[in-house]
């Protein structure tokens, strides 16, 4: 079983991404390939980790700057904001409204469900990563989890590493959403 887990580098006035710090604090798992990326709207760069992992399941995180649970993403939208003084536009152009996520994942009161994930980067990655699953027809697992900037990490790492260790098991029957996207 191989599993991408991806996170995020710092943006706009947060020095540090705690998605970044829990990728690098994951300890080295055989199958598990951890990708940290720039804060930027760069398609390639998402479909190129996809392409290279070839995962059996893909777990997102990212950074929000508020709440204090962590916020399990069900949704991507067809939106983009580069900042909160422009206005949003298509990711793709033409392309469905949303796209679900497909990973049911069991966080018991540590996290809420989000239909939600904003219109800037973490949503960018989730809607270019599952349009194109969808179009390749890839039966690919994607869940994306959003971490609040002050959660503790330790918390949030002992967190996926329950994740992952449950995913692995799984090998032969991933929890799969049917997806109605």
């Amino acid at each position: 079983m191989r599993i991408l887990l991806y996170g995020f580098g710092p943006y706009h006035h947060f020095q540090q991404n705690i998605t970044e710090g829990i990728i690098h604090g994951l300890p080295k798992q055989r199958g598990l390939k951890k990708f940290v990326f720039p804060v930027r709207f760069h398609k390639g760069q998402f479909i190129k980790a996809v392409k290279d992992a070839k995962p059996d399941v893909i777990l997102g995180l990212g950074q929000c700057s508020g709440g204090k649970r962590l916020r399990i993403e069900t949704r991507a939208v067809n939106r983009r904001r580069k900042d909160k003084r422009t206005k949003s536009t298509p990711i793709t152009l033409g392309g469905k409204r949303n796209l679900l996520t497909n990973l049911k994942l069991d966080c018991g009161g540590e996290a809420r469900s989000s239909g939600d994930a904003g219109d800037y980067v973490c949503n960018y990655s989730m809607y270019v990563i599952l349009d194109y699953l969808r179009r390749r027809q890839l039966d690919v697992p994607f869940g994306f989890i959003h971490i609040p900037h002050r959660y503790d990490t330790r918390r949030a790492m002992r967190f996926l590493i329950r994740v992952i260790r449950d995913e692995m098991l799984l090998t032969q029957t991933p929890r799969l959403i049917k997806n109605k996207s």
